[in-house]
């Protein structure tokens, strides 16, 4: 579990490429001062395992389903990727939950200075925005950020300095590929009420289940 706060900005050292699978080897300095074999590390919101490891760079495996559905096929030595911990159990929770887990690749198609903010609108597919909406949090690769609007098949968030800073999504330009991952609460909370209901007429929650558990009086 990630907090989608970006610790700091690695650079692929070295890309091994399978036929729909690759090994990295990502340089940094922070994310390896407490780090073992078999930790989390998550990479442009991608988490993945560590491999191996010296005192300035780590190893890690990509595999096929991760490979085709998020940005990591693209990458070549030198791209630059946020990287982040997972969260101790006795850490600060900066962001929002991370799970590692990419829903969609989107695409940016807009980029708007406003004072000291920068506005990104992220074109995905409308699917995914069903669980978009303003003021709600969206991890866009691995950055815990909060959307301010929706429309039919884009969203748009605003990036403080901070954020353009110590992030790659202020340095990117338009039509620049993103990983997506959306609040994980909002995907339980869907599944939970909607779709276990529509699968399961008896299954699911419902009001009917609410009051026979005593939650309506």
């Amino acid at each position: 579990m990630f907090t989608g706060i970006i610790e700091e900005i690695g650079v692929l050292k070295e890309v091994k490429h399978g036929s729909r699978s690759m090994q990295l080897a990502i340089s940094c300095e922070k994310v390896l001062e407490d780090v073992d074999q078999g930790d989390s590390i998550a990479v442009d919101g991608v988490c993945l395992t560590v491999i191996e490891f010296t005192s300035t760079y780590f190893r890690a495996d990509v595999m096929p389903e991760t490979f085709i559905s998020t940005t990591l096929s693209a990458m070549k030595p030198g791209s630059q990727v946020n990287l982040e911990r997972a969260m101790p159990a006795n850490g600060r929770f900066g962001g929002h939950f991370v799970s590692g887990h990419v829903d969609q690749v989107g695409e940016i198609v807009s980029i708007r200075p406003a004072s000291n903010a920068l506005y990104v609108e992220i074109r995905t597919q409308r699917e995914l925005l069903p669980y978009m909406m303003e003021k709600c949090s969206v991890a866009i690769d691995g950055t815990s950020l909060t959307i301010f609007k929706v429309t039919e098949d884009t969203f748009t968030i605003s990036l403080i300095p901070v954020t353009q800073k110590d992030s790659q999504i202020g340095r990117k330009k338009v039509g620049a590929k993103v990983n997506i991952e959306c609040d994980i609460l909002v995907k339980y909370m869907d599944r939970l009420i909607f779709k276990r209901h529509d699968e399961s007429p008896e299954g699911g929650l419902s009001m009917d289940v609410l009051a026979a558990n005593g939650f309506l009086k």
